[in-house]
């Protein structure tokens, strides 16, 4: 089944939200065809920040450091319940542009899937500042690209415009406002990370031959990333 999914390498619900879609789709016995699509949540992000992403967060949510590592912890555990080590400590965001690209390119060569797994890696479980140059280069060259045209690449403008008809996609047309966001078979949408339960749900109705019922799909308990926070709903 064609997935298309617009989300940034530096979002941990998109990472939790891959994961459980993966995980789903393997005990439904559905084969997923995946296919990545740009979304920055910080274009203007520099390649690397002065300080912590939790000082950062404290600043921008106006709270307490205690505050925003629980925060933090609560999303940590999000992570565990899909097999991901979120290791929130070492967390270094930055501008994810040239990740994007790369993701791209190895899209391009049938590597999409193995190069956003890696940069979701690289960010969330080995603490690498995702936004400079010489470690985009090291996680390209990890998932098998050329480390000439790896090179020859990132000097130049190449997928640029890709990476910004995705986003030009997803805010005129799509109307996303947080990612993860999935579409499923072209015909069904879902926003945030959902619960395993509406991901199996969304992956039945878009493999039936019959008439989706979208409101059928219930997306209110959906953990996301948008400009402003990364949001955990609120159990009800």
């Amino acid at each position: 089944m064609r997935v298309d999914i617009w989300s940034d390498v530096v979002c941990p619900f998109c990472y939790i939200g891959k994961k459980r879609l993966e995980h789903v789709a393997a005990e439904a016995g559905i084969t997923l065809d995946i296919h990545w699509h740009s979304f920055e949540l910080d274009p203007n992000a520099p390649a690397k920040h002065s300080n912590s992403n939790t000082e950062r967060l404290a600043q921008k949510y106006g709270q307490s450091i205690a505050q925003t590592q629980q925060m933090e912890r609560n999303v940590a555990q999000a992570a565990a319940s899909e097999g991901i080590e979120f290791n929130w400590q070492h967390a270094n965001s930055g501008n994810t542009f040239n990740a994007h690209r790369i993701i791209h390119l190895a899209q391009s060569k049938g590597l999409g899937n193995a190069a956003k797994e890696a940069f979701f890696y690289a960010y969330m479980t080995a603490g690498k500042s995702i936004g400079e140059v010489e470690v985009v280069r090291e996680i390209a060259l990890t998932i098998g690209l050329d480390p000439t045209e790896v090179n020859a690449f990132l000097n130049a403008e190449q997928y640029a415009d890709q990476v910004r008809e995705d986003e030009k996609i997803a805010h005129e047309q799509l109307n996303v406002t947080g990612v993860p966001f999935f579409v499923f078979d072209q015909r069904l949408a879902l926003s945030g990370a959902q619960p395993r339960e509406v991901f199996l749900q969304a992956l039945q109705q878009a493999q039936a031959e019959s008439d989706i019922d979208t409101d059928a799909i219930d997306a209110e308990a959906a953990a996301h990333c948008n400009a402003d926070s990364c949001e955990i709903p609120t159990t009800k």
